[in-house]
């Protein structure tokens, strides 16, 4: 059975690493790589000896690729991930697919037009956590849930710049870290709508009150489902807390609670428990090698020859909708 041939557009450190997770499946190849910096494309080039360094997404099309993986900077994804689809190959995206629901939803209609798969890196849905967390949901064990608190707070900041000008990235910690706690919550509730929405954004501890040159460093965000539950989020950059992350999602309802939270103080190693109150059963418990689980679930579904999910596609302009709301769009 011939493999699908993957182009990997963007390898740094986070896009060679999915680029590792899907080969590891052994059901793709990689045939192209793309970067602006040789030494980036080089260190891909060890994982596929084979594949060819080309300049740009164009010279990636070229390469007759039957998918393309994108983790290039967020102001380029809607438009580059359109490219890809109308080229005719299939596409994994860094998130967040586009930096308004306007720009997800042209990259959606874009896959529904083509026929292709369309996949976004949300990785924090498959870690052995949260996938507990969510199945002790959907099992009725903690009744009607009627609230939920999501934090990510990081002690350190992105190190490129683009991530701080607000026309390139979209927002700051909220597009960065705040988009992971949108689709976890609306996907362990299996896709709510959101009833309401209202958000404080500061930048060095001030409000961002609507300034166009810089983006936010810390945000909380209230979300009022149909049903009534609420819904606190918090995220930030740089947050002087102690630790180095500070990551965590709990729910809460009539007859039970269930929460994920990083262990110690780092960003990989995850455990989570069910409530019942004030006692707490392990779900799961770290080592979890989760971080290229959604890359290489893409890969497998491409092999397996599955083209556009329109109810999945409709999810990832769902979570932008939400998340242009916490920006007052």
């Amino acid at each position: 059975m011939t493999r699908p041939r993957l182009g990997f557009l963007g390898v740094g450190w986070i896009g060679r690493h999915r680029m590792a997770a899907m080969l590891d499946t052994n059901a793709v190849e990689a045939v192209a790589v793309a970067d602006p910096s040789p030494e980036m494309a080089a260190e891909a080039a060890k994982l596929a000896p084979g594949a060819a360094l080309v300049a740009d997404l164009p010279a990636l099309l070229a390469e007759r690729v039957d998918g393309v993986v994108i983790a290039s900077p967020s102001a380029l994804h809607a438009a580059q991930t359109i490219e890809a689809l109308e080229a005719g190959a299939a596409v994994f995206c860094q998130k967040p697919l586009g930096r308004t629901a306007a720009e997800a939803r042209g990259a959606v209609e874009a896959a529904r037009t083509a026929d292709r798969l369309l996949g976004v890196d949300l990785s924090y849905r498959h870690t052995a956590g949260m996938l507990a967390v969510r199945e002790r949901i959907r099992q009725g064990a903690l009744g009607r849930v009627f609230a939920a608190d999501l934090t990510f707070h990081n002690a350190y900041g992105p190190d490129k710049p683009w991530f701080y000008d607000p026309a390139q990235s979209g927002g700051g910690c909220v597009m960065d870290l705040g988009v992971h706690l949108v689709d976890l919550v609306l996907w362990a509730l299996d896709w709510p709508d959101v009833a309401d929405v209202s958000a404080t954004l500061l930048a060095g501890g001030e409000p961002l009150a609507g300034r166009s040159d810089r983006v936010e460093d810390y945000a909380i965000a209230q979300l009022t489902l149909a049903d009534g539950a609420a819904v606190r989020l918090a995220c930030s950059w740089r947050l002087q807390a102690g630790r180095e992350a500070v990551i965590g999602a709990e729910f809460f309802g009539t007859g039970g609670g269930a929460g994920f939270r990083n262990v110690g103080d780092g960003f990989y190693d995850f455990a989570a428990d069910a409530y019942r109150g004030t006692s707490a059963e392990p779900l799961a418990t770290p080592p979890d090698d989760w971080g290229g689980r959604a890359a290489a679930d893409w890969a497998r579904r491409l092999a397996a020859g599955e083209r556009f999910d329109g109810a999945e596609a409709e999810r990832l302009v769902a979570v932008a909708a939400v998340l242009d709301r916490v920006y007052g769009r």
